[in-house]
């Protein structure tokens, strides 16, 4: 990850790029993309007929690919993106292809410091993980719900182990999919297998599964809780004693459940995304206590506030002593901390960010079609045309806003005093 220590945090607004001069220069450019710390804005732009490139701040990469597609930057800063040379797919970094060729590669995924990458690809129609340009040494006909590591070292996935035609109902009833970690499956097999996590020391690989038509529970290194429900969903690890958590139905409800017992007393209309906090002394999770109401629950009681469409994007404050989200109610969106939903409303609002001084809180919002930031449910007064999450500073006394105005990309640090 970059040091954001070492970013320019000098107050004022730096250009960077004329994305205009980019537009008369290319056939099209696609959407762009930014790096963390705002010093370089990307996108892919095309030639001539299956002739693409990527330009960085107003420059090419040296190679040209016959297509390109799903252009990100790594947390690190390096700059990543699916490309395609004489039909064969594979990643390239800053420009580089890895050395391996894929039939196809998809789902990019990044260690948080960046410094690993995995893609989930498809060779002679059968699917692995590649992990840092090496894939996995065995193979599946089917794959699905690829996942990195916390660490970035390991890779796994949801795999089908026994082929059956469509017709062959009964293959599929007896169990045809299992989990694999860096390419080694489980010794059993199940209906389905969803979702997989892996715990943070990447040691522990916990899963989604189905044993029959109707038992759902979650399996852990191979091996399922003795009790099943009438549905689950995704497991999370706790980040500093690995035991797993999961919503689950029991009688018509979801409730709870750590390492196979319920653990929070009341039961909802719906629960999940459980939601540890940094230092695991707290659990959050999006609930509905009521048909048709959201909210957040913490450690089993729920917020006051509820919102009538849906709430998402729960984020815990650096310190866990907070906790926020967005929600929707009628069309309209804004942010709840603590419980508390803010006064202002907005046509869209995005993940909330913490300070990671202090419990200050920003966050990208859109009205009529332009874009600024909310910090405290202040608006900052300035709009632009595009916009990307806000992003503190050490000591959360300034804001970095990446911008775009009338074509042209900016760099703008902010103290938050000013909002």
């Amino acid at each position: 990850m970059q040091e954001i220590n070492n970013w320019d945090w000098d107050i004022g607004n730096r250009e960077i790029a004329d994305i205009n001069q980019w537009k008369q220069t290319f056939n099209w450019v696609e959407e762009p993309y930014l790096s963390p710390d705002g010093e370089k804005i990307a996108a892919i732009v095309n030639l001539a007929e299956s002739e693409f490139n990527v330009c960085v701040n107003g420059q090419t990469w040296q190679s040209i690919f016959d297509k390109i597609w799903y252009l990100r930057f790594a947390p690190d800063g390096r700059l990543t993106a699916l490309v395609s040379e004489m039909g064969e797919w594979t990643v390239a970094v800053d420009g580089i292809p890895w050395e391996n060729k894929f039939g196809y590669v998809w789902n990019t995924l990044f260690s948080p410091d960046g410094r690993h990458i995995a893609v989930a690809v498809q060779q002679d129609m059968t699917y692995c993980m590649a992990l840092d340009d090496v894939p996995w040494s065995q193979t599946f006909p089917n794959m699905t719900n690829p996942t990195l590591s916390p660490d970035g070292t390991k890779t796994a996935a949801s795999v089908q182990v026994v082929e059956f035609a469509e017709g062959e109902i009964h293959k599929f009833q007896q169990g045809a999919f299992t989990a694999a970690l860096d390419g080694k499956t489980w010794d059993c097999q199940y209906v389905n297998v969803w979702h997989t996590a892996i715990s943070a020391d990447g040691q522990t690989m916990a899963a989604e599964v189905r044993h029959s038509l109707t038992d759902y529970t979650i399996a852990v290194n191979g091996r399922s809780w003795e009790k099943t429900f009438g549905c689950v969903w995704e497991p999370v690890f706790h980040p500093q004693n690995g035991s797993v958590v999961a919503p689950v139905r029991a009688n018509g409800k979801w409730c709870l459940a750590c390492d196979d017992q319920i653990i929070w007393d009341r039961k909802f209309f719906q629960l999940w995304h459980p939601v540890y906090s940094p230092d695991g002394s707290k659990l959050a999770a999006i609930v509905a206590p009521k048909y048709g109401k959201w909210t957040i629950a913490i450690d089993g009681k729920p917020w006051p506030v509820t919102f009538g469409d849906l709430i998402t994007d729960v984020v815990f404050s650096p310190t866990g002593n907070q906790i926020a989200a967005i929600g929707n109610t009628n069309g309209k969106w804004t942010v709840a901390v603590d419980g508390l939903a803010w006064k202002n409303t907005f046509d869209m609002a995005w993940r909330p960010v913490f300070s990671p001084a202090i419990n200050d809180l920003a966050v990208k919002v859109e009205r009529n079609g332009k874009y600024t930031v909310a910090f405290n449910d202040r608006i900052w007064q300035t709009e632009y045309d595009a916009l990307w999450d806000p992003v503190f500073s050490p000591a959360g006394d300034k804001i970095l806003l990446r911008t775009v105005q009338n074509g042209k990309y900016s760099r703008e640090v902010i103290p938050v005093k000013s909002i």
